[in-house]
């Protein structure tokens, strides 16, 4: 099951995101629907059972979360659109 999501800043920057629900659970629970407007660290909605959210930035704009990092909804920052910053690499165990 998929759940896909564009949100669309106010300069018109685009952020799309694709909820993937696992196939033993297969439940996603949305709480925003088409076209409704989404702020920044709001829940727009949740996987029950887990699995994985896609995230795919503009072009240009790198992430802040490094390869195998657990990133926590609402609380872990995943980009800063107006930040040089380069990607960020994972440190080695």
């Amino acid at each position: 099951m998929l759940l896909s999501l564009v949100i669309e800043q106010a300069d018109g920057t685009e952020i799309a995101v694709v909820q993937i629900a696992g196939l033993i659970a297969r439940r996603i629970v949305t709480f925003k629907g088409e076209g409704e407007s989404v702020g920044a660290g709001e829940r727009f909605g949740l996987i029950r059972f887990g699995s994985r959210v896609d995230v795919y930035l503009p072009p240009g704009r790198t992430s802040l979360v490094a390869v195998g990092q657990t990133a926590v909804g609402g609380e872990t920052v995943i980009a800063d659109l107006k930040s040089g910053e380069p990607e960020r690499e994972a440190r080695a165990s």
